[in-house]
């Protein structure tokens, strides 16, 4: 049994098409009413039928009540890590504490490249992913009276003033897969962000996602229940069981608890682009998960 610590939270993943107008949005506002703690959206700015992610989640944030906002995750080489920081801060603020900043290093070179980007190896997204984030961290922290200086490979800011102080500590959570940019991630960030679709052997990769990670908190003097571990995910709610998170709420409830007392994750973000299935994963699965993970976590204390 594995435990990080974290309180259970549920999320969806949502697509920001254009067509229909606003239709991302509205699901947003159907997660906050139905009680979902997160609700997250590509960033692919190099996609012309996605709404730009930013503008989305400003929306976003400005129809919702209690929901927190993400991307997922955004895309670092075309971002410029400063001004991600600000941004982030500056609408952590208005929503009253709700945005969180998921970050991937990027992926898709030859789009990012055609929208100016830098091309770099896996090996240099991983360092500039790293320098961003002290970027990132410095500018959120106006006690420090000097201004911010990072001289890197990747990112030069030289005297940049400090702030805004976001209105909470915003998580940063890192799209990881591989050993590097994992241990990167335990060394540095405050949660990883894998998709279990992308998981070579399913669920018991995270097992090996996770020792990286301890590795990487452990060599930096951290402990690793300070790195959360979310975990995206995809199902169809059938009448009859099939594979993984196909059949009814019950069974999806059963697997999602059995992972998480496996190997940890405390947040489950479902892809899901249409009003019933977020209101039948907030009204069924959730709490029944909750449920299950808190008995057999009681049983074992």
């Amino acid at each position: 049994m594995t435990d990080y610590g974290h309180d259970l939270q549920f999320g969806v993943f949502i697509t920001p098409l254009h067509n229909p107008p606003m239709h991302a949005v509205e699901l947003a506002v159907v997660a906050d009413r139905a009680g979902l703690d997160l609700a997250t959206f590509q960033d692919h700015p190099y996609q012309p039928r996605f709404h730009d992610t930013w503008t989305l989640l400003a929306f976003v944030a400005a129809r919702t009540e209690r929901i927190h906002v993400s991307g997922n995750v955004h895309n670092l080489p075309l971002r410029n890590p400063a001004v991600l920081a600000r941004s982030a801060a500056s609408l952590d603020l208005p929503s009253g504490g709700r945005f969180e900043l998921g970050i991937g290093a990027g992926g898709f070179w030859d789009a990012i490249e055609s929208m100016g980007g830098r091309r770099l190896t896996p090996g240099q997204s991983i360092r500039a992913l790293e320098e961003a984030i002290t970027v990132i961290r410095e500018v959120w922290n106006p006690d420090e009276r000097e201004p911010v200086r990072v001289d890197g490979e990747f990112y030069r800011v030289v005297g940049a003033k400090r702030g805004p102080r976001p209105a909470h500590d915003i998580g940063i959570w890192v799209g990881a897969y591989k050993p590097r940019i994992l241990r990167m991630t335990g060394r540095v960030a405050d949660g990883a962000l894998p998709s279990l679709a992308r998981l070579e052997g399913g669920p018991a990769a995270l097992a090996e996602l996770n020792r990286h990670l301890d590795d990487g908190a452990e060599a930096a003097g951290r402990d690793p229940r300070a790195v959360r571990r979310l975990l995206n995910i995809g199902g169809r709610f059938e009448t009859v069981g099939g594979g993984l998170l196909v059949g009814p709420p019950a069974k999806w409830a059963d697997e999602l608890a059995a992972i998480a007392l496996e190997y940890g994750p405390s947040t489950f973000i479902l892809a899901a682009d249409d009003a019933v299935t977020i209101d039948r994963f907030a009204a069924e699965v959730a709490p029944a998960v909750r449920e299950l993970v808190a008995s057999e976590r009681g049983k074992a204390a």
